[in-house]
């Protein structure tokens, strides 16, 4: 099965290049992030022979998922906090996750909170965000997330987490600065606690983020922050597909592209 993560950065603007993508890649299963749009705006993409399902409340966050090869047992909650700035009102939840059962593998496609700054409440919300993600994996999650996770997992998206310092340009640049503290890469690991392995770390070489800003992109200048968590399947294969970041149009991600031994044979 092959597995695609992409932050989309507004799938309406950008819906050519999602189509173009399905036809040429050979992905099974799409996921996208930060869609920036409602369930209502989000294009109708089953024309390409895949199912979708999206979760969107407004013009930012947003995830979906598109399959060739089924997509049943569609889910927003794994037991994850809400946010809202103001601690004292309701913490409201994000459109942040969506999961879904595609072949027999039950995927996620997640759009981690960015943590802002480390003194922020959202570097926080961050952290509890993760660790139920990490509960729901070990299948010891609270509310929600009772309903147990299965054996064959997916969990992939824009992590907003550099697992280690070499996924960023330069180091020194995010001395003070989310994305690469100790709390934010202990929760990675503890998805690995769980029994998933990074299978992105195939790829660990590669960038697949560039702010628009500065021209990082054409300086080289970028961060691996699209990653992919599986358990139950093998990878065995990994990719960037860094052309999509190129162009009049692109965004600020690039696809990242996993294969995976679904049914454990050689």
């Amino acid at each position: 099965m092959r597995i695609a993560t992409w932050n989309i950065n507004s799938v309406r603007t950008r819906e050519d290049r999602v189509r173009e993508f399905l036809q040429r890649s050979e992905v099974d299963v799409l996921c996208l992030q930060e869609t920036k749009c409602t369930d209502k705006q989000f294009p109708d993409f089953t024309d390409t022979g895949y199912e979708q399902a999206h979760f969107g409340l407004h013009s930012f966050n947003g995830v979906a998922i598109l399959s060739r090869v089924g997509l049943a047992d569609v889910q927003t909650d794994f037991g994850q906090p809400g946010f809202n700035k103001d601690l004292d009102a309701e913490q409201a939840l994000e459109a942040r996750a969506i999961g879904a059962t595609c072949g027999g593998v039950e995927v996620w496609s997640l759009y981690v909170p960015n943590g802002r700054e480390i003194a922020d409440p959202h570097y926080s919300y961050k952290l509890r965000w993760l660790d139920a993600l990490a509960a729901y994996a070990a299948g010891s999650g609270v509310g929600a997330s009772q309903r147990k996770s299965s054996e064959k997992l997916c969990l992939v998206g824009d992590y907003n987490i550099a697992p280690r310092d070499e996924d960023v340009w330069d180091r020194s640049y995010f001395d003070g600065r989310t994305h690469v503290t100790p709390n934010e890469r202990a929760r990675l690991r503890a998805l690995e606690d769980a029994g998933l392995s990074a299978a992105t770390d195939l790829i660990a070489n590669e960038y697949t983020y560039w702010d628009y800003q500065a021209m990082r992109f054409q300086k080289g200048e970028g961060m691996r922050i699209d990653l992919q968590y599986a358990r139950g399947i093998t990878p065995t294969a990994a990719r960037v597909d860094r052309d999509e970041r190129k162009g009049k149009g692109a965004s600020d991600h690039a696809p990242v592209i996993v294969d995976y031994n679904v049914d454990g044979e050689d």
